[in-house]
């Protein structure tokens, strides 16, 4: 049916086909008949149609003979002429009825048509011409697939252009909505007015809103700062301003951030009249960062910086706040030329720290929850804004936890004892270990000096080795305690990790949690048994070591070694020994130093000693010649005996050079 668009067009009738019915001896009966036949008595069949072309009215043009004259005619018989009659009658409607299309299309005139059924492909409409309509589905369905219309539901269409292959004409009920609502929306963009939509699909570069028609949303323009997520409007109703117009194209572009900003700036306005530092608002969290949250308070943004949120810690702001969330917050600093607005919200509520130390006095014991665990410690929190630090030194007794983490876990509920609160520092130390029996109080009347103990060796070090006594008792044996007779330089020389050893307790300092071990202290000490047999002078025989710059490492006794100095190594003549590793010589013991355990030898002194001997012994026998030769020279020989006598007790080294020379004089006479 044509729209009241265009008053001129009347419902034209369809062409009645019984004609196509009748048999060959009706057609040729009637033929006879309808020429003696009166106006009244039958219903004439025009050999020109009735019809208006411009206002596309088609009258009828065929009709069958009543009931009666059929049966008084009988069988009726059509010629040859009758076919070419009815056949020019029915391609003059056909003109007709393309003439109307014709116009429709070209005026786009909106016309109301019938839902005749839905296809794979179309929706039939029938639209009162002899072809019918093609609507598209996605016009009569809902986004969700959904029909939007039932057969027999009449839609207003659009005639756009024939279809060239199946026949039919391509209508469109989106073009027939436009066309209803373009003067609304016309009226809506010169005054400005908002109009409400839904957002039906995401397209390139931003979303499709059925605002009467589809109309373009782009995503610069759907809020105030950019969108990452444009699926999350789908489905949802909006209200949007109407920014451009093209009805030739049939284009619509809408804004949303207008309205928006006009809102916003509204707000604003009113925020900034009333905004002062120290005021409280109630705003609405817009955004959180890693650093803070940024709310709304009306128009303007202010910055809740992460370190003002809370006086305990918080790893991100969503821990306190998420987005949406209406917030109380006080404004610490307004720079109304930035229009920049820092705010606080730990600020409503008292600093924890300002009695920190009337509520936790020292020793006082507390629960509280660990936050984190690091390699040194663990933060415990005691209350919202006060947290305390559990060293690692102070969560056990033992010294053989190599990490927190392996007695405490974050979300672990912990008793700790309060060792000291520095509010100034918003520091508390906490204790763990005070909790519990401490084994290094006993240990010195359990381990008194001198006593012999059974151990595992637990580690070696440089130093020494540890020898785990008890659970979580460990001494240590010093490498200097290892051997009396060797020079050790790594414990790993005589132990093995995880060997069992016994050891004597050198010493305990509980306060300082140290255990001094020996293991050579279960042996006598040679050095001690050395001295006690030895004094200086004493000639031994010893045998080299190791040899230096400054002089030879003499093994004197099994564990025992002294020195001999370079200046010592010479013999009796001043001419130098050398000494050589595994040679053996005689020594003269020169120093001797107990406490510092060394010993100082002499080869020089040795030949000294040697000649002094020989030098008496031959004095000796000197005098004896000399008393012999009595009666001639008895004057001569009293006075050399006097004289013998006297060297013997006053030289020594210069009777000993005068006593070698002679004898080498006297070799060389005899050779």
């Amino acid at each position: 049916m044509v729209d009241d668009h265009n008053p001129e067009l009347i419902e034209s009738k369809p062409l009645n086909t019984e004609i196509e019915t009748l048999a060959p001896e009706a057609t040729a009966e009637n033929t006879s008949m309808s020429s003696d036949s009166t106006p009244t008595e039958t219903t004439q069949i025009p050999t020109t149609p009735s019809e208006n072309p411009a206002s596309g009215q088609i009258a009828p043009s065929l009709s069958a003979s009543t009931s009666d004259t059929e049966e008084e005619a009988g069988e009726v018989d059509y010629d040859d002429s009758d076919f070419a009659a009815a056949l020019a009658s029915f391609d003059r409607e056909q003109a007709v009825d393309a003439a109307a299309a014709q116009n429709l299309t070209a005026e786009e005139v909106i016309v109301t048509g019938t839902l005749v059924k839905i296809t794979d492909k179309h929706a039939i409409i029938d639209i009162g011409l002899k072809a019918e309509g093609l609507l598209a589905l996605d016009q009569v369905n809902n986004p969700d697939g959904t029909p939007k219309f039932a057969v027999g539901d009449q839609i207003e269409v659009v005639v756009e252009r024939e279809e060239t292959h199946g026949g039919g004409y391509i209508v469109s009920h989106e073009k027939a909505l436009r066309h209803k609502v373009w003067d609304v929306l016309e009226a809506a963009a010169n005054s400005k007015t908002p109009v409400k939509g839904m957002v039906v699909s995401r397209v390139k570069g931003g979303l499709t809103v059925d605002i009467g028609i589809k109309a373009f949303l782009p995503g610069s323009q759907i809020e105030v700062r950019p969108v990452r997520n444009l699926d999350g409007y789908v489905g949802t109703e909006i209200e949007v301003r109407v920014i451009k117009l093209n009805k030739k194209r049939g284009n619509v572009v809408i804004s949303r951030k207008e309205l928006l900003e006009e809102d916003q700036n509204a707000k604003k306005a009113v925020t900034l009249a009333t905004l002062e530092e120290g005021s409280v608002l109630t705003g609405t969290v817009k955004n959180l960062t890693d650093y803070g949250a940024f709310v709304d308070l009306g128009g303007l943004d202010g910055l809740l910086h992460i370190t003002d949120m809370s006086w305990g810690r918080l790893t991100h702001p969503r821990d306190l706040v998420n987005v949406g969330d209406e917030i109380q917050v006080k404004v610490l600093k307004f720079d109304k030329d930035k229009q920049r607005v820092s705010l606080g919200f730990k600020q409503l509520t008292p600093d924890p720290w300002l009695d920190a130390t009337e509520r936790y006095p020292i020793g006082a014991q507390v629960r509280g929850r660990v936050l984190s665990v690091t390699d040194y410690g663990a933060f415990v929190e005691l209350e919202q804004g006060i947290e305390g630090l559990v060293h690692v030194s102070e969560m056990t007794w033992s010294k053989r936890m190599k990490h927190p983490s392996k007695l405490v876990k974050p979300g672990d509920e912990v008793d700790t004892i309060i060792l000291s609160v520095n509010p100034n520092d918003r520091r508390i130390s906490l204790g763990m270990k005070q909790l519990q029996d401490n084994p290094w109080e006993a240990l010195e009347d359990k381990y008194p000096t001198g006593a012999i103990i059974e151990g595992r060796v637990r580690n070696l070090t440089d130093f020494g080795a540890f020898i785990e006594i008890e659970d979580g008792i460990d001494g240590l044996v010093h490498v200097s305690n290892l051997s009396w007779t060797k020079r050790i330089k790594h414990p790993s020389e005589v132990l093995k990790k995880g060997e069992k050893v016994r050891a004597i307790v050198l010493g305990v300092e509980p306060e300082n949690r140290r255990l001094s071990l020996g293991v050579k202290q279960l042996q006598p000490d040679v050095w001690d048994t050395f001295f006690a047999q030895h004094r200086i002078g004493d000639v031994i025989k010893g045998k080299v070591l190791r040899t230096a710059q400054f002089g030879a490492f003499v093994e004197i006794a099994e564990g025992v070694e002294g020195l001999c100095h370079v200046s010592e190594a010479v013999d009796a003549t001043g001419k130098p020994v050398e000494l050589k590793v595994d040679d053996e010589h005689e020594f003269k013991i020169v120093k001797m130093n107990q406490e510092e355990k060394k010993v100082g030898l002499s080869i020089r002194a040795v030949g000294e000693e040697a000649s002094r001997a020989e030098v008496e012994s031959y004095k000796e026998q000197a005098h004896q010649s000399n008393s012999g030769g009595g009666g001639k020279k008895g004057g001569q020989g009293n006075q050399g005996s006097s004289s013998s006598s006297g060297s013997s007790s006053s030289t020594t080294l210069g009777d000993l050079l005068n006593w070698k020379r002679a004898e080498r004089e006297g070799e060389e006479s005899n050779d």
